[in-house]
This record gives C-alpha cells, sequence and structure tokens, in this order.
C-alpha cells in the first residue's frame, strides 16, 4: 500500500512476441491453456469461441491470479487483457459456486464506461454458459433498478465506480456484507477510472475492501492515475508489462497497422473523405473520428446525399441505442460509424470554467446532457475496423494513439488515415516525432499514395455544391431529429423488443435524416471523372476486400443477421401466400393437364 509495498512489488518480464528468433521465446509461446494452470471448462469454453492459445500478457498473468498475487498489467488494446483476468476470476469462483451464505457479489469488475461495462458482462456470461456452472453475473448501471439487479445475491457485479457508491449511500449494498463476501477486485481501463472524474468514487469504495480482497488493475497506457491507483488499493503487486521488439513505443502503436495522412484545407476535408469513400480507397468497415457532434452530423448529411449511409455514435444517444448501434456496426450490417470523440475538447472546457468561474447561462443557449460514463476512444470494442480516419485530428498523441488502437486488434492488420489541415501540422509533428524516435531513416505515418490530385479536383464541383446545404440550421435539426428517433427508439419500443428480439434487427441506426432525397446522378461516379490510377487503386482494395470477404466472420454474422431480417413475421407472411398458392396452382394445372391428355386420346381413339 505504502512506499515499502513500491520496494517490494516485483517487475515480471513478459515472453517476446513470436518471430522472436531465440529458442526459448519459441517454447515460450508455444504454452497452451492447460500449460498455464487453467481448468479444462474454461479451456473447452475458449475453444468453442476460436481461441487456442493464450496470448502473452495472459501467459503470465493468468498464473499469478490463480496463486492470489495483485497484478498490475500493462498492454496494449487488442492483446487479451479481458481474458487475462476474467478466466482466473471465474476459475477461482467455480469452487464457491455452490455457496449460497454470501449476501454480496464475490468479484467486483470496475469500468469507466457503460458501454464497456455491457460488453464484459457479455463476455462473462458467454463463458458461464460455455461452462454450465452455476454463477451469476450482474451489469449494474445508472438507469437500471438497482435493488433488482441486485436481488439473489449475484457472484460477479461489472459496474462503474458512480454506480457502486449509489449503491452503498443508498443501502442497496450493505458496507458490511461487501466486506465479507468481496474476493477479488478488477479495475479495467485504469487510466481511465480516475480521468473519468471517479476518483470520489473510488476513495469512498476503498473503505470497505477487506486486506484479504485479490486486487487487479489492467491498463492500455501507464501514466500519474494508474500509479495513484496502484498505491491507493493494491497490496505489493506484481508490475506486468508487455514487451515488443524494440521499445515500448512500438507496442503502443502496432505494426500491423499502416498510417497515412493527406494534406488538405480545412474547407476541403469533406471533398477528401469523398474521395476516399466514393472511390472505394479504403478497406470496410470504416471509423470515422471527428472532435464534435454537430461536425459528425454535417458529415452524416453530406454523405447521405452521394448514397453513402452512415450512424453518428455520441453521448446523446440513450444508452440502448448506443449499445444496439455498436452490435449493429460490429455484425456489419453498415459499414460506416462517425464517432464524436469530444472527451479532450470536454476537458479543456472544463479547466476554462473552472479558471474562469461557473458562469450562468440562459435556457436558450442550454446544451444537451451529455452521458459522462460514456467515451468511443477508449472502452468500447469496435470489432474487425479495417480503416480509421481521423477527419480531425486529435488534440494530442495519446489521443491519437487511442483511435488507432480501434483498428489492427489481435494482431490483424489496419490502416489509418488522419486528414490534416494547416492549423493542425503542430500535433501531425508531434506525432511524427513520437514515431519516428526510434527509427532514423523513415517514419511510420506517410503521405496516403492512393488518392491522386486529378481523383480529388475531379469530384470537387458535386463536393461543395452539396456542401453548400450542410447549414448549421440544417446540421441543427437533423440532431434533433436523430436524438428524437432514438429516444423514441430506446424507451417506447423496449417492452416489445424485450418480448420479441428478432425485431430488434429492423431498427436502423443508419436513416437517411435529410428531408429531400439524395439526388440519383450523385450516388455513382462516371468513368469519364476517374483517372486510370485511381481505377487501378480501386481495383487492389475491392480485390483485398473480396479476399478477406470469403474467411471474415463480420461477413459471416452479418450474412446471418441480414437473414434473420427477411424472416419477419409479416413479410414471410406476405412472401409465403402466394408460394403457397402457387404450389395449389401447380396440382392444378397438372391435373388439368392430364384431363387434356386424356381427352386427346379419346378423339384419337375415336
Amino acid at each position: 500500500m505504502g512506499k515499502s509495498g513500491e520496494k517490494e512489488a516485483r517487475p515480471a518480464e513478459l515472453p517476446a512476441r513470436r518471430g522472436g528468433g531465440e529458442d526459448g521465446d519459441d517454447v515460450e509461446d508455444e504454452r497452451g491453456f492447460e500449460e498455464i494452470g487453467l481448468d479444462p471448462r474454461l479451456v473447452r469454453a475458449l475453444s468453442k469461441k476460436g481461441v487456442e492459445k493464450p496470448t502473452p500478457i495472459q501467459q503470465v498473468a493468468i498464473p499469478l491470479i490463480l496463486e492470489g498475487k495483485d497484478v498490475v498489467a500493462r498492454a496494449k488494446t487488442g492483446s487479451g487483457k479481458t481474458f487475462a483476468y476474467l478466466l482466473p476470476l471465474l476459475q477461482k469462483l467455480f469452487g464457491s459456486s455452490g455457496s449460497k451464505s454470501k449476501v454480496a457479489p464475490s468479484a467486483i469488475i470496475l469500468v469507466p464506461t457503460r458501454e464497456l461495462s455491457q460488453q464484459v458482462r457479455t463476455e462473462v456470461l458467454s463463458l458461464i454458459e460455455l461452462c454450465r456452472v452455476q454463477l451469476k453475473a450482474v451489469e449494474l448501471t445508472g438507469g437500471a433498478d438497482m435493488r433488482a439487479a441486485l436481488a439473489g445475491s449475484p457472484d460477479i457485479l461489472v459496474s462503474t465506480p458512480g454506480c457502486i457508491r449509489k449503491c452503498l449511500s443508498s443501502g442497496v449494498l450493505q458496507p458490511a456484507s461487501l466486506s465479507d463476501s468481496l474476493e477479488i477486485l478488477v479495475l479495467d481501463e485504469a487510466d481511465l477510472l480516475l480521468s473519468y472524474g471517479y476518483e470520489e468514487d473510488l476513495r469512498a469504495l476503498k473503505a470497505h475492501i477487506p486486506r484479504r480482497c485479490q486486487c487487479l488493475l489492467m491498463s492500455a497506457t501507464s501514466s500519474a492515475d494508474v500509479e495513484k491507483l496502484k498505491k491507493q488499493i493494491l497490496h505489493n503487486p506484481f508490475i506486468l508489462t508487455l514487451p515488443e521488439v524494440g521499445d515500448v513505443k512500438d507496442d503502443i502503436i502496432p505494426k500491423n497497422v499502416q498510417q497515412f495522412w493527406i494534406s488538405c484545407g480545412e474547407h476541403d476535408k469533406l471533398l477528401h473523405i469523398l474521395a476516399l469513400l466514393k472511390l472505394e480507397l479504403v478497406q470496410k468497415k470504416v471509423l470515422i473520428f471527428m472532435n464534435t457532434i454537430d461536425m459528425g452530423f454535417r458529415l452524416k448529411l453530406f454523405l447521405e446525399k452521394f448514397g453513402i449511409r452512415s450512424a453518428v455514435l455520441n453521448a446523446e444517444l440513450p444508452q440502448n441505442s448506443r449499445l444496439h448501434m455498436l452490435e449493429e456496426f460490429n455484425a456489419g450490417l453498415f459499414d460506416y460509424l462517425i464517432a464524436t470523440d469530444d472527451s479532450e475538447i470536454k476537458e479543456k472546457e472544463k479547466a476554462n470554467d473552472e479558471k474562469q468561474g461557473q458562469r450562468k447561462k440562459s435556457r436558450k443557449h442550454a446544451k444537451a446532457k451529455l452521458d459522462s460514463e460514456f467515451g468511443v476512444v477508449r472502452g468500447i470494442d469496435f470489432k474487425d475496423v479495417h480503416t480509421v480516419i481521423n477527419f480531425e485530428m486529435p488534440l494530442s498523441v495519446a489521443g491519437y494513439i487511442h483511435r488507432i488502437g480501434r483498428t489492427g486488434r489481435a494482431y490483424n492488420t489496419g490502416s489509418a488515415v488522419s486528414l490534416v489541415s494547416s492549423n493542425e501540422m503542430d500535433i501531425l509533428e508531434e506525432i511524427k516525432s513520437f514515431l519516428g524516435e526510434d527509427e532514423n531513416k523513415e517514419s511510420n505515418l506517410v503521405p496516403f499514395p492512393l488518392l491522386t490530385k486529378n481523383a480529388v479536383e475531379s469530384l470537387r464541383y458535386r463536393s461543395e455544391d452539396v456542401a453548400k446545404s450542410m447549414t448549421k440550421v440544417a446540421v441543427r435539426e437533423s440532431r434533433a431529429q436523430d436524438l428524437r428517433n432514438e429516444i423514441l427508439n430506446s424507451e417506447k419500443l423496449k417492452a416489445h423488443f424485450e418480448a420479441n428480439p428478432r425485431d430488434l434487427d429492423l431498427l436502423k441506426h443508419d436513416k437517411v435524416l435529410s428531408k429531400k432525397p439524395p439526388a440519383p446522378h450523385l450516388r455513382d461516379v462516371p468513368d469519364y471523372l476517374l483517372d486510370p490510377k485511381t481505377q487501378e487503386a480501386s481495383k487492389m482494395v475491392k480485390l483485398a476486400r473480396a479476399a478477406m470477404g470469403k474467411s471474415g466472420t463480420a461477413y459471416k454474422q452479418g450474412t446471418k443477421r441480414k437473414s434473420r431480417k427477411s424472416r419477419d413475421p409479416l413479410k414471410t407472411f406476405t412472401a409465403e401466400a402466394p408460394k403457397r398458392a402457387q404450389g395449389g396452382g401447380n396440382k392444378v394445372n397438372q391435373r388439368d393437364g392430364d384431363h387434356n391428355r386424356k381427352s386427346k386420346k379419346r378423339k384419337s381413339v375415336d
């Protein structure tokens, strides 16, 4: 806990990544889940999920957690940190699954966002179901009935620190019961917990954590907040850091992600992203980052005019809508998701407000209430994202790193394209210097080679003509309309969707918000506007996408979801009714044909 704990903390070295070249590394990489002491039921469950070998962070973290050690694990997104703590946590609870004497959770997993809370609970329930054990896992969010959620004493509780504090202060969760029952506490995405304003909530929870409780801290980066949490909550922890061949920074920026940038004016960004998407020069699925919600809706309206449908993920939306939007995007039901990353801007505004003092604002200019427990850059599991586009550059190098971490997960390939205006060159230089410290000759961030100037200029007239209609009034109206639609879908239809889960597939988030339908001639780019180099580049991207689409899991899931949509009861009724009539008609026709043949035979005999 104090300085003595810091001195006794022992860092543990992780095995190098595959391809290290040394025999010792290869042997270490070949260790399976059985060799690191995992329960056979969990091994079989992982095999059914398609996970055969542990990642480097799992190879070292799982045995230590099974031994009851406190662990601090720092590894990049997509390296398997979630399973690194979930698997040993479940195994430790297998032995006490039959005990009914506890009146509080045995394990609490704290996460910074509600979206991550839902995803972690989904993984827990999946493993419990595959292992066929009697464990109860509950997700607790601010809008839920906390007393009903905690009824029956769940074994695992996944929540944000703010919800846990509410439970303790309202008496829904008894402090004495928590101290008696709590065995494992996990702080997932620990570097975000304090930055999201949970410091007071964690301090309130700390008083009720028993000394014998095992504490685990998972983080993607090392920061002062992580050190602060480590000193406050953990006891003599093992420090695990996932190394890479070379320096640690190569671990933060995955080598399997290609990084590009395009220099353009602020007013030409719409033109350049239109060229990238319409000429199909980037792989789908595409995640587009914006700094403000208004700019996100402006881009959505702009792309709609050219027949490109997208959805805007932002903190204004109800939680149910955000979760369903993520599920549809991850399943491949739409290819373009615009995500508003306003966390850094909110931090700056908060700092300015503290300096200048709180100013009273009229109701006319009051801003919509945003969900403080929502973060799009971290804590959300975007699956099979092949391309990340920074339409607006982040305000810091750390923000850039976290955005890039949405692609190239679990050692898959990916690419990132940043549109950089003249007033964003400073942050680009900071990013370049950060990436280029390890390599003296070449930079990891290079100009995008597939988009030519002629290809961009050929679309300028169309782009500028459409951009004129993207006024502030149009953006404000579309933003309000989208929010009204999502609130209606989230609240009034919630009971219907719970009773009819298949109907949820019919709820789309990429609906057209424009009042006028898109002009037909803008949907396609005529051949005379395309230069040969752009055509060749587009063909290469299409071939690569076709090759990945045949074996990609997201593609298969998307087709399954679409097939469900075609099995809607109303559509099935109208579609099958003519079939049956047609089938009956065939029989009648057949009988008529036989009758005609018989009559013809009789005539011939006569």
